[in-house]
């Protein structure tokens, strides 16, 4: 008898899990992103304007609580096995959107009793495979949520669910992407080109996939060998929507999603696209898309962004 059930794992959550970062943890992360020499407010942790990055709570459910190596398989169990969906291979399954919400500042060194608490969203059969919505809660020793992020994974295979099966409770989000990017002239571009060891060094930060250092499992997957991680062009992109909107203080960026939608090698050049307008009071809202400068391809669709403006700034 089989023991899929996708109706009981809509809404499935997992135990918490321990996690804990230090501040070495956010420089290797800023790192693995890109940051560059000149970016010390990212990379230098005596500068004046250092600041935890926003986006670094995305690594720790890899990561959770080890300062060594972690299993990526085991990893990404972390907090038990969703009931109701099937099994999957690790070796078969990318990342296919993301977005993260800042509810609160988080310290540049946790200290004990922060954990993260996941639940299964949604689920999607493609009849290709499956589209699990996973949302996770960052969870300070207060008991307060300093961040809410939503992931998507692309399960490629065959499985014995209904077919066409769709059903979503993902946590409305603040703000969303227009279908298409806005017609008019873009107000920032940002390109730069990643390094050939961009994974090697971004895996550092807890995701330790070997589709993102083993070329054969990305030959395997149908890919040129072993690809960028996802979240690490996410934070490419991220870095930019910074430099460009908020004078590089990551601690301003407060919410950002966007779909992936090609691979990208180590070694592409990256050019984030952005269109910056009034949002809420004090905010601004970046829709973007990233690009493969060599080859055209969006690698980040649909992209969106708030970032909370300068105190004392001007408006647009």
């Amino acid at each position: 008898m089989s023991n899929i059930d996708l109706e009981k794992a809509i809404g499935s959550a997992s135990p918490a899990f321990p996690v804990s970062w230090n501040q070495r943890d956010l420089l290797l992360y800023a790192t693995g992103i890109g940051a560059r020499r000149n970016e010390l407010s990212k990379l230098y942790e005596l500068s004046p304007e250092w600041t935890p990055f926003n986006t670094f709570p995305l690594v720790l459910g890899h990561k959770g609580d080890s300062q060594d190596l972690t299993n990526f398989d085991q990893a990404k169990e972390r907090g038990g096995k969703t009931p109701g969906l099937p099994e999957f291979d690790n070796t078969k399954l990318v990342h296919a959107e993301q977005s993260i919400h800042i509810l609160r500042p988080f310290p540049a060194v946790s200290g004990p009793g922060w954990s993260i608490q996941k639940s299964c969203v949604g689920v999607k059969d493609t009849g290709k495979g499956l589209i699990v919505d996973d949302a996770a809660e960052l969870k300070g020793p207060d008991g307060q949520i300093y961040a809410r992020m939503v992931s998507s994974t692309y399960n490629f295979g065959k499985f014995d669910v209904p077919k066409g099966f769709q059903k979503s409770i993902a946590p409305a989000q603040p703000v969303k992407a227009s279908p298409k990017p806005p017609a008019r002239k873009p107000d920032f571009i940002w390109s730069e080109k990643t390094t050939e060891e961009q994974a090697i060094i971004y895996r550092l930060s807890g995701d330790y996939n070997p589709l993102h250092i083993f070329p054969d499992i990305g030959k395997g997957m149908g890919f040129k060998g072993a690809i960028l991680h996802g979240l690490c062009s996410f934070g490419h992109g991220a870095r930019g929507i910074v430099n460009a909107v908020a004078d590089g203080d990551g601690s301003r960026l407060t919410y950002m999603s966007a779909r992936f939608t090609s691979p990208v090698m180590p070694g592409d050049e990256l050019e984030t696209t952005m269109w910056v307008s009034e949002a809420g009071p004090g905010e601004k809202k970046v829709e973007f898309i990233q690009t493969i400068k060599n080859t055209g391809k969006v690698c980040l669709g649909g992209g969106v962004a708030i970032v909370k403006n300068k105190k004392g700034g001007s408006k647009l």
